[in-house]
């Protein structure tokens, strides 16, 4: 048993984060009642994001606040605190902490001792030296993102609708998604459906007046779900009018001018970069161990390699794949995430109590990706599956690896409710700042805030928005 007070740090409030800090709640809840232990999960959102969900939510089929997890409601017996890390020195079992309550105390960083470390800060957006990018387009990995572009491209019809300037209309109605991994293609295929629903609802304006171009660096498309998965979904999007430029870079997006390396150029007001992650800038900041990509080179029991009492999982570690060739790590995915959590956080509890860890094995199961309502794409244990059974397989499986029951009810029910009823196709781009009318109210102006790249991103400049 645990007899010395043990501090166990988690950094990272995502899938590995917090499954690791909910099962180690459950083992050590005696030690927690005794006091022997605490856990502290340190995340800058009081939320895990189920990304999955992202492309429905930003396509209206789930509600956003149904997406997140409230890591304080899952975690009763933890001290979330919200905040970031930005440093770890982990020779001196110390980590450097800061919160909102620093910025407005001025302060300072603020040192954070601990006795275990769980690293689990995932990762972020790669993104490239393209000109132009930083100021005009928007990721898809977080929800606000995923709410600010469904905003974005409803207000994008409502300007093709209101104005009659040519050049204005096509700008408005041309979406380009650049990266053709899970989150460019479902998030291409769920807004397409929705924005094709929605047009309905315009008066001049249809679904061939939309151009939506999916660029992708590679020679394919979902290299998850296999070649022969692979090919059928570039026909079934290109089906759609959807158009795939494969093997071809954005090299430019200035002047709200997507410029494409094979030399074509669109003008357009919608840029959603999906180009793939890399590893959180923190691991650069620590005493660990990492690999030539930057990951936290692991175990495969989950240990830091060359360290003791520090553990990884997830998007940021290097974890061997023992059902592989050696060489081989795990893929950073949430199939592998969520399995890794419960393995780290049995053998952490094993070290506390002096037993051996066990290594983490799982074989690839397969993979499932969504193209739209009805629509999608499966590779599940060598057989493949296309159209409404993938689309089921998809929402089926997802639904059953959404933490908790509540969280289960409330999706299931909102997609029950979305087959009887007609869909939603309102924009609340305000939402995004809700200060810009009182201030304009006021006698003021609106602030920085709301004139930077996301009001870019979420609305539009006077001269072209009819609305104002």
């Amino acid at each position: 048993m645990v007899k010395e007070r043990v501090r166990i740090l988690v950094v990272g409030g995502g899938y590995v984060g917090m499954y690791t800090a909910l099962r180690l709640q459950r083992k050590l809840r005696h030690e927690l009642r005794r006091g022997e232990a605490e856990i502290t999960v340190v995340t800058p959102d009081p939320y895990m994001t189920y990304q999955p969900f992202l492309p429905e939510a930003a396509a209206g089929s789930i509600s956003p606040r149904h997406v997140v997890v409230p890591l304080r409601r899952v975690l009763p017996h933890c001290r979330v605190v919200i905040g970031e890390v930005t440093a770890v020195t982990h020779a001196e079992r110390t980590a450097t902490l800061t919160t909102l309550a620093t910025a407005e105390e001025g302060t300072g960083p603020r040192q954070l001792p601990y006795d275990e470390l769980v690293l689990a800060p995932g990762s972020v957006s790669r993104t490239l030296p393209v000109p132009g990018l930083a100021e005009h387009a928007i990721g898809f990995k977080t929800v606000e993102e995923a709410i600010g572009l469904r905003n974005h491209v409803i207000e994008q019809m409502d300007i093709a609708s209101s104005t009659r300037d040519p050049a204005v209309r096509d700008a408005a109605l041309t979406f380009v998604f650049v990266g053709g991994g899970y989150a460019g293609v479902e998030a291409l295929g769920e807004l397409e459906d929705m924005a094709r629903y929605a047009s309905r609802y315009y008066h001049n304006v249809t679904p061939d007046d939309m151009k939506w171009i999916l660029v992708e660096a590679s020679d394919r498309i979902l290299p998850e779900v296999g070649p022969d998965l692979g090919r059928y979904t570039i026909s079934a999007l290109r089906s759609r009018n959807i158009d795939l430029r494969l093997n071809t870079r954005l090299d430019s997006c200035l002047h709200r001018t997507a410029v494409l390396s094979d030399g074509s150029r669109f003008p357009t007001r919608t840029i959603v970069w999906t180009a793939g992650v890399k590893p959180h800038p923190l691991l650069a900041a620590t005493d660990l161990p990492r690999t030539d990509r930057g990951r936290l080179t692991c175990t495969p029991e989950l240990t830091i390699e060359g360290t003791t009492h520090a553990w990884a999982a997830g998007d940021a570690a290097a974890v061997p794949d023992t059902t592989a060739a050696p060489g081989t790590h795990t893929a950073p995915n949430a199939q592998h995430a969520v399995r890794q959590a419960k393995t780290l956080a049995d053998n952490l509890v094993r070290s506390l109590h002096g037993r051996p860890l066990t290594p983490y094995a799982h074989a690839y199961a397969g993979s499932v990706a969504s193209l739209g309502f009805h629509k999608g794409v499966a590779h599940v244990y060598g057989r493949r599956f296309k159209g409404y059974p993938a689309w089921f397989m998809h929402r089926a499986y997802h639904l059953s690896r959404v933490p908790t029951f509540n969280r289960k009810a409330r999706v299931l029910a909102e997609w029950t409710l979305s087959g009887l009823f007609k869909r939603e196709i309102v924009s609340l781009g305000s939402l995004e700042h809700p200060r810009a009318e009182f201030e304009l109210a006021a006698g003021g102006k609106p602030s920085d805030e709301h004139t930077g790249p996301h009001r870019e991103s979420g609305h539009q400049d006077d001269e072209d928005n009819p609305k104002e």
